[in-house]
């Protein structure tokens, strides 16, 4: 029976561990697009090659780290650092259950706005915001506040981008909303079509660069000095505590697995700590499941047998 005050992750990953057990690997799949795609690769690279069972499980971040550091799940597929610096710090650094696969895919984050909105409303800089009139330009329920998305639930990039909105000050001045991505885009397609201003949160690696003509407003350089991000798992006071005045870091994306699969799948931890993807090919993968509409299980059966040889070099 569990507690009322066992941590939901916990809970979870007990109840996850049931459902898998009988798997030789269970990979995690968050809810983002590139994730879905390289989690559906692994599993396929890892089947055709050494002929286990692979399972996949949906889950959050933390969820997918809690599962991990337990072993009911063996693979996180893309955590975006410095964003998970938290769970790092916790289950690789402290606790040494999970392991950072070396290989990086870079990676950038901003707040931008379509070229027609820069044109009509003459925002450059991400601290135009705090100005209510050039707020106003986004407001699109006539509340006097400007409306911006800033990533799905459950992304630390999401808690992140509120930090950054107080540290500005365009809290003040601008709703932070929060959505699935495939609604946030959609939004982004009505604005250009209707001539309307958007701004809202943007990432490499992404297909919205490929579709839409889009700005990244200025900020100041990353200054490390001034961040001090604290995400809701760390403190209840997270956003009280937290700093994050100026632009992002450089961020990379790399795959995270299980230490004990080197006792249980040695052949499958070793080529874990090998899969290596750069940005170009995530980018294929993003606007194959967002744009084209691909299955990420038929997509990634394509991928693997179109990349054999990069495949082959996983495993030695």
């Amino acid at each position: 029976m569990i507690k009322a005050t066992l941590p939901i992750a916990t809970a979870m990953t007990m109840l996850l561990s049931t459902a898998t057990i009988a798997q030789d690997v269970v990979i995690g799949v968050p809810n983002w697009a590139s994730a879905a795609a390289t989690a559906n690769i692994l599993k396929i690279a890892i089947e055709d090659n050494l002929g286990l069972e692979v399972a996949l499980q949906n889950g959050t971040n933390p969820i997918i780290f809690e599962a991990m550091d337990t072993g009911s799940m063996h693979v996180h597929p893309e955590v975006w650092m410095p964003n998970q610096q938290n769970l790092y710090d916790t289950f690789v650094t402290e606790r040494g259950s999970v392991a950072m696969n070396p290989n990086t895919v870079l990676s950038d984050q901003n707040i931008c706005v379509t070229r027609a909105t820069q044109e009509r409303t003459g925002i450059v800089a991400l601290s135009d915001l705090t100005d209510p009139i050039m707020s106003a330009n986004f407001d699109t329920d006539g509340d006097s506040m400007g409306e911006m998305w800033i990533g799905g639930a459950g992304w630390a990039s999401t808690n992140v981008e509120k930090i950054r909105a107080q540290s500005y000050g365009y809290a003040e001045t601008m709703q932070m909303m929060e959505m699935d991505e495939a609604l946030a885009m959609a939004q982004v397609d009505a604005a250009i079509s209707q001539d309307k201003n958007i701004v809202f949160y943007c990432y490499t690696p992404h297909h919205m660069f490929s579709l839409y003509d889009l700005v990244k407003l200025t900020e100041p350089t990353f200054d490390a000095a001034q961040w001090n991000v604290v995400q809701p798992t760390d403190d209840p006071n997270w956003l009280e505590v937290s700093t994050a005045p100026t632009a992002w870091d450089a961020t990379r994306l790399h795959v995270f697995y299980s230490v004990a699969l080197a006792d249980t799948q040695p052949l499958a931890a070793t080529m874990l700590a090998n899969v290596s993807f750069d940005t170009e090919q995530v980018n294929g993968m993003v606007y194959a499941l967002s744009v084209e509409g691909k299955d990420p299980a038929e997509f990634a059966r394509e991928w693997v047998d179109a990349n054999g040889s990069l495949v082959d070099a996983w495993f030695k």
